[in-house]
């Protein structure tokens, strides 16, 4: 490919999306560049601590409930308040938060401010997915998740790398560090970016429907069959940050081991995700998200037979990409079945499913790795994303349609047969 043709494709990826969605994307860059509870929580407590697998396993749960708890609330808030005013509170409450984590030293203490931590950085979520939902024209919504997820990992690339030699040094400035860089995301937010909540129209108030609350999500069955399966996909893939340390750090390698393991997830995603997107944009998204499912259990499941640094490393090189074709597809398909009052609430409840795989997620290592084995832990993702890639392929049969331009879903109908007026997800 020639250097015209990079550029071209360079231009044509990040070509047509407003400039708010730019300063949203910067927000998210920075933010991860600071990320470092995150990664190091589990390495944190087992290697500078001395805690047992079941204790950290135990405080990233509660890191995990706090998420829980803040997915629905912050939900609410981003439909009530605003996108801007709940995104800037939960960042502000979260570097407060993540700066007092660095001083705690009883264990209790630990794991009371893990829970707030968790419900203060989960809270920011909805409101950045909203806000992205509003602002971005369907058909290029796709294209601006992978944008967005290609920020978090660029920044999480650079943070896990560096992290992992600041830890060597001292804990306590990671978190420090990582506290600064979300109050810096508070203040851009604030000076850069406007409310995009939408206002209903004349016409919508007139008609007087009913409000949305958390009850429609519940009742809306195929968007909750996307949040159990999302809940199965996270329960995975969060293995690289709970099982796949605790793992590493069993069989004698040391932090910065792990932390070059794990920049290649983020190394990869930079290199890969506006390639592939550009590749999957507009394909079959239920094809996309079964084969996104199978590599991402079956790679974890290769994880069992990884000894070395190197043989890690081609294991995370298969779950990775699995990473790139789920989330953008996956974001893409709950902006498109979230009604357009109801944004906060659709991916507050989308959110929790990562919340929720959070809380469990280190219970199901902590307890597998100790009880029985790394290995066990390994075939057992190799089944969820069995179990996953069929839900997908049941789940995605006879989606509606998206139509252009408005984010409305309309039925496909035969020729012969009248037109379908475009119609909100079903309650």
């Amino acid at each position: 490919m020639s250097v015209a043709s990079v550029r071209r494709a360079a231009r044509e990826s990040v070509a047509g999306l407003p400039r708010e969605f730019w300063w949203l994307w910067t927000s998210t860059l920075v933010n991860r560049l600071g990320a470092f509870v995150a990664t190091f929580m589990t390495l944190y407590l087992t290697l500078e601590r001395g805690y047992s697998a079941s204790f950290v396993g135990l405080v990233v749960a509660l890191h995990g409930l706090g998420g829980v708890v803040s997915s629905l609330v912050a939900g609410v808030l981003t439909d009530r308040l605003g996108r801007r005013p709940t995104l800037m509170a939960a960042q502000a409450s979260t570097a407060f938060s993540v700066a007092l984590l660095g001083f705690m030293e009883r264990p209790a203490a630990i794991a009371a401010v893990a829970l707030l931590v968790g419900m203060t950085s989960n809270a920011s979520r909805p409101a950045v997915q909203a806000m992205m939902a509003d602002i971005v024209r369907p058909e290029d919504r796709v294209r601006a998740f992978a944008l967005n997820y290609w920020a978090i990992n660029l920044g999480f690339a650079v943070s896990s790398t560096v992290a992992g030699f600041v830890a060597e040094y001292s804990y306590l400035a990671g978190f420090l560090g990582e506290a600064a860089l979300t109050l810096v995301c508070a203040v851009l937010v604030y000076l850069k970016l406007p409310e995009s909540r939408p206002e209903k129209t004349a016409a919508e108030k007139a008609a007087a429907e009913p409000e949305i609350g958390l009850g429609t999500v519940l009742r809306d069955g195929r968007f909750m069959g996307v949040v159990g399966l999302s809940f199965l996909i996270s329960l995975i893939f969060m293995q690289g940050s709970f099982g796949l340390p605790l793992a590493m750090g069993a069989a004698g390698f040391s932090t910065v081991d792990y932390g070059l393991v794990a920049a290649v997830n983020g190394v990869l995603i930079v290199v890969l995700q506006i390639p592939v997107t550009r590749f999957i944009e507009h394909r079959d998204p239920q094809k996309l998200l079964v084969i996104s499912a199978l590599l991402a259990g079956y790679g974890f499941g290769l994880t069992a037979f990884g000894g070395s640094v190197w043989s890690l490393a081609l294991t995370v090189c298969v779950w990775t990409l699995a990473e790139i074709v789920n989330s953008p597809t996956q974001m893409g398909l709950v902006a498109r079945l979230s009604p357009t009052h109801g944004r906060g609430r659709y991916q507050g409840m989308y959110t929790m499913s990562w919340a929720v795989a959070s809380l469990i997620a280190p219970l199901m290592a902590g307890f597998a790795i100790e009880h029985f084995g790394a290995g066990w832990l390994w075939g057992a993702t190799a089944v969820l994303g069995t179990i996953a890639a069929g839900g997908y392929w049941l789940l995605m049969r006879g989606l509606p349609a998206e139509e252009p331009g408005t984010g409305a879903v309309v039925e496909v109908v035969a020729p012969a047969t009248d037109p379908v007026a475009p119609v909100a997800p079903a309650a």
